[in-house]
């Protein structure tokens, strides 16, 4: 039986890494401990062969062949054993990015075959960078994972994310929602017709056009040192390729750090989409409590523990929670990382490092969702009983068609006939029958129940 010191799956603090491991494993590749030294160590390699390549510093010529493979090869085979490596070295530093740079000095003494020839550079590990050069852009590589299209922890851990939840959602809306089907809304607890659409691709397209605009422009962000050690290199212009080499877009006004701005938007614009993911689960959970939706019996699972018969929306409620905690993580990250005293503090170094267990509990709660959707049914007999027991719903069309036909005080005779009070197909079509308009549009009237009065509604949400 393992220890509590022993960490397992029982035994972590965080449920993110126990009782959910198996779900937001997925995002230890990108958002780890492990995941932040490795991004460091890319950043750092590409740097040296960037200054090489270019020959901004003369003292630098380029790398031959093989030096430039033994240098990419650090960063490509890179793994959880060399990130220990890399820790090991900072118990002594205390500080993890220069751990990083005496670690890759090493490594690539230890693997030189060059004779010598690569040690006498490997002094252009980190030149004219500050910590936070490394660290924003490492950063800036993980959150683009989740802010880019198409990029891999994205696609890979973000599998509830907007995209192809939609796609879910639809395929579970043939099934289960049916495009015409209506409900009743209850619009402030009472009845209102309602179809539902999705806001969250427009809040998905907020998070897909936030950019990482990271820097590298030393201590203080004008390039101090380098002009001290190159006057002649124009850095601005070579930062900007070097950023923009790898794939993010270049801020070019910072002080000794880039202001977290853009992992400001990126994490209010997630935090909205799940403030409508959220707003869904709660009324999944309010139309399965009316009896809209039925919850697919699964075998061997329990609704409680001392009422058998319950059936409980627990994915929808193990969603709101987790969405719930997501968006507190989130909220704080992105009012706290825009502000620093002074140009940097390690607030921001100690607060950035909990994005992942923010992420991860938005993931557990896309899959809850996602789960709890694949598992509704439609009630039809229900809403169906619903609707027909509401019929004063039908007061808006009814004098709106008045207006139409210049029909007096319409709206007074509608709140006469069902203001508080419940009026039945009879009751409102006699009403119609009353009325002095074109036949055509009385016949109009007399064919509406509150079932068909869904406007566009079916048109609508199959296009979604």
């Amino acid at each position: 039986m393992p220890s509590t010191a022993e960490l397992t799956s029982l035994t972590a603090v965080s449920p993110v890494d126990g009782r959910y491991g198996n779900t937001t494993a997925p995002l230890r590749e990108h958002f780890s401990e492990y995941a932040l030294i490795k991004h460091r160590v890319i950043v750092e390699v590409e740097w040296l062969l960037a200054l090489a390549r270019e020959g901004v510093v003369p003292e630098l010529p380029p790398f031959d062949e093989a030096s430039i493979a033994l240098l990419q090869s650090i960063a490509s085979g890179f793994d959880v054993a060399e990130a220990q490596k890399v820790k090991a070295i900072e118990k002594t530093t205390n500080h993890d990015v220069k751990a990083v740079e005496y670690y890759l000095k090493e490594t690539a003494l230890a693997r030189d075959t060059s004779g010598g020839q690569l040690a006498k550079k490997l002094e252009f590990f980190h030149f004219a960078c500050t910590s936070e050069d490394i660290n924003n852009l490492a950063y800036a590589r993980m959150t683009r994972l989740c802010a880019r299209r198409g990029a891999g922890a994205r696609d890979e851990a973000a599998r509830g994310d907007a995209r192809q939840d939609g796609a879910r959602a639809r395929r579970g809306a043939d099934a289960l929602a049916h495009a015409r089907a209506a409900s009743d809304a209850h619009d402030g607890g009472q009845g209102a017709r309602e179809r539902r659409a999705p806001a969250a691709p427009r809040a998905r397209r907020r998070r897909e056009r936030t950019h990482p605009g990271p820097k590298i422009a030393g201590a203080v962000g004008n390039y101090n040192a380098h002009l001290v050690c190159c006057p002649h290199t124009d850095w601005p212009a070579f930062a900007k390729r070097f950023v923009e080499g790898l794939g993010l877009e270049f801020n070019p006004y910072v002080t000794q750090i880039e202001p977290h701005d853009f992992i400001s938007a990126l994490f209010d614009a997630t935090a909205r989409f799940n403030t409508i993911l959220l707003d869904l689960c709660r009324d999944m959970w309010g139309y399965i409590s009316l009896g809209y939706f039925k919850q697919r019996v699964v075998a061997g699972e329990v609704g409680s523990s001392t009422m058998p018969h319950k059936v409980n929306p627990i994915d929808f409620e193990n969603a709101e929670g987790n969405l719930g905690l997501a968006n507190a993580l989130l909220g704080h990250l992105g009012a706290k990382l825009p502000v620093s005293r002074w140009q940097r503090d390690l607030t921001d170094s100690t607060v950035i490092r909990n994005m992942g267990v923010a992420l991860a509990h938005a993931l557990i709660a896309y899959q809850a969702a996602l789960k709890g959707l694949s598992k509704v049914q439609v009630n039809v007999a229900a809403l169906e009983a619903d609707l027909d027991s509401n019929w004063e719903v039908l007061a808006e069309p009814i004098q709106m068609v008045m207006r139409l036909y210049d029909v007096p005080s319409p709206y007074e005779k509608l709140k006469e006939l069902t203001r508080g009070r419940r009026v039945d197909a009879a009751g409102m079509r006699a009403f119609v029958q009353t009325l002095e308009i074109p036949e055509d549009a009385k016949t109009r009237l007399l064919e509406l129940t509150p079932g068909s009065y869904i406007g566009e509604a079916a048109k609508l949400a199959r296009a979604v």
